[in-house]
């Protein structure tokens, strides 16, 4: 239970990044700790006085993949493909219910691939394979990815948890990125760069990686990892005067400081 005198709530807890699911129906869980327990919450921080809830969701909210050029924007329609993105969709909706019966202000935090020290996910694997020298077959991607540096996203959460700072942010939606959209191919270098190590990087056709990941069953994996997806963070700087903190680079740099595991 929340003491009094709280003022703003961050809620940041999931269920996520579940690599080897073994329930038989996940969007249950997920609906249990994401929406149920976002809810709960939310209503605890209400009795509590709390003023202002600030909700980190994803943009897995938006859906999985965007054309180049068309990055995804807080406006558009809601299109989440797997459990996870679904339960933070409705625990969304949950918590603008609870302000439209409340009164308490909400802001929704949508981030794209959250890298820094700790990291988790694909992303610590693929890191573990360029600092091992590992050959990757990822060299003729030409897509495009949205990051946010852990740094550039805790910078944001607090500016969004200070009402006196940012009241516009009252009842908004963000999607907040680095503004730095690379290639997995530039990113996998710049790893390889922060860590004083060589990226192996093959050129092996799209079609023809897509096509063997179809055999194995991973046409959903390929499509993440080959695709793009870019998000526009421009409400973030034009509403609220936000500007990213710290470039990729110093991030991948602070993340081979701590031997990211």
């Amino acid at each position: 239970m929340l003491g009094k005198g709280v003022d703003t709530v961050v809620h940041c807890a999931a269920r996520a990044h579940m690599m080897h699911e073994k329930l038989a129906n996940p969007l249950a869980e997920y609906r249990r700790v994401n929406v149920q327990g976002t809810e709960n919450l939310a209503r605890q921080a209400v009795q509590a006085g709390v003023r202002r809830f600030v909700f980190i969701s994803s943009v897995k909210v938006n859906g999985e993949a965007t054309s180049p050029g068309q990055p995804f924007t807080p406006a558009d329609a809601p299109a989440p493909q797997d459990a996870y993105g679904q339960s933070k969709h409705e625990a969304e909706r949950a918590l603008w219910q609870v302000a439209l019966d409340t009164g308490m202000e909400v802001v929704v935090i949508r981030p794209p691939l959250v890298y820094g020290p700790g990291v988790k996910g694909n992303f610590a694997q693929m890191v573990q394979w360029v600092r091992r020298g590992v050959p990757l077959p990822l060299g003729a991607l030409d897509n495009r990815r949205s990051l946010v540096a852990l740094d550039n996203l805790v910078g944001f959460i607090a500016l969004c948890a200070d009402p006196a700072r940012s009241p516009q942010a009252a009842n908004q939606t963000f999607l907040v990125a680095d503004g730095d959209d690379v290639s997995t191919p530039e990113m996998l270098r710049r790893v390889a760069h922060a860590y004083g190590v060589r990226a192996r990087l093959l050129p092996v056709p799209v079609g023809l990686m897509r096509g063997a990941a179809r055999l194995l069953g991973q046409a959903a994996v390929a499509d993440r990892l080959f695709g793009s997806l870019q998000v526009d963070a421009s409400k973030a700087r034009t509403l609220l005067g936000w500007t990213p903190e710290v470039t990729m680079q110093a991030q991948l740099r602070k993340m081979a400081l701590h031997r990211v595991e």
